[in-house]
């Protein structure tokens, strides 16, 4: 081998090794990755979170340990990411409101929701029921607006915190009904439902993730689905478009983003591994048994859609003045 030659084949194993190297140090780092969510444990936002990580951490060889962070319509959890320096160790349960509501409810932000993060992919869309507890003396919409009505306070309802999809969805009833309603957030869904199941507030927009089982059970009464059309695992429940309200849609969505300056490399990879979890037999079973829907795409994918929901809220947002500060 001549002088020319050997330096070539050094130039070229020396590329491949720097090509092969972010690989190489994925597979030997076995640190547990923090995914971060912006709701109480229990909720739907959890429940998926769990549900994905444990068949994500199977392809990955990495636990995935589940932080719960909830609050200020999840500005606290999208703080703590945006601000984390462990690259490659945390990522983010990304939702309509860390995305596409908060830059509209919020006059100043702790981050940034089109700079502080880089998209992995999208999650899962929750389609919405109208829910009451069993206390309330209505069993169709009509008769739920005719209660509502006749009450001479506002009737209060719950959401999973300000700014959830939760909130505006029964915002958007409000504007459609013209109902006198009174918002009561809590941290979480899970909370919510409790105090439904109880007695202490009359009814929520809810997702299903959240409200199937205790729909199931009797414990709460669903009335109506906020979806275009009625769900495989509900079907005798009708949708709000055909009791009255027409288009009346409203679904709470959710990605996977990882702080802004995480390598090239490892978002490619979670993406993968993402992609496989949601397309897994466990995950679809899963997803399936609380009415969910996979939304499987690239991280592209996920940046277009949520500069689409960004505008489509944004503008509900503005022209009803909804401010949370």
């Amino acid at each position: 081998m001549n002088e020319h030659q050997f330096r070539r084949r050094a130039i070229l194993c020396g590329g491949l090794a720097a090509v092969a190297a972010p690989a190489v140090a994925f597979a030997q780092d076995n640190r547990a990755i923090e995914w971060v969510v912006g709701y109480a444990a229990g909720g739907g936002s959890d429940v998926v979170a769990r549900t994905v990580a444990d068949a994500m951490s199977k392809t990955l060889g990495r636990p995935i340990i589940v932080s719960n962070k909830p609050g200020a319509a999840t500005n606290i959890a999208a703080s703590y990411v945006a601000r984390s320096k462990e690259h490659g160790h945390v990522m983010l349960t990304a939702d309509f409101a860390t995305l596409a509501a908060n830059p509209w409810l919020f006059t100043k932000l702790p981050y940034n929701p089109e700079k502080d993060f880089a998209p992995v992919g999208m999650l899962a869309r929750f389609p919405m029921l109208l829910v009451v507890g069993t206390n309330v003396p209505a069993n169709s919409l009509n008769e739920f607006i005719t209660w509502a009505k006749a009450s001479d306070a506002a009737v209060t309802y719950a959401s999973a915190g300000v700014g959830s999809p939760h909130h505006l969805a029964s915002e958007l009833f409000r504007e459609r009904t013209g109902l006198k309603m009174q918002h009561a957030p809590y941290r979480g869904a899970a909370p919510a439902v409790q105090d439904l199941i109880g007695g202490q507030i009359p009814f929520a927009f809810m997702d299903t993730a959240s409200v199937q089982q205790y729909v199931a059970a009797g414990k709460l009464r669903a009335l109506g689905v906020a979806s275009p059309a009625r769900l495989n695992l509900l079907p005798n429940i009708p949708t709000l478009s055909e009791q009255g309200i027409q288009d009346f849609t409203a679904y709470a969505w959710q990605g996977l983003v990882v702080p802004e300056g995480t390598s090239p490399e490892f978002v490619a990879q979670l993406s993968k591994s993402l992609d496989a979890a949601l397309d897994s037999p466990q995950v679809k079973a899963r997803f399936q048994a609380l009415a969910l829907e996979a939304m499987r795409g690239t991280p592209r994918q996920m940046t277009d859609y949520v500069k689409a929901e960004r505008e489509r809220w944004g503008r509900l947002i503005q022209a009803n003045g909804i401010k949370l500060d």
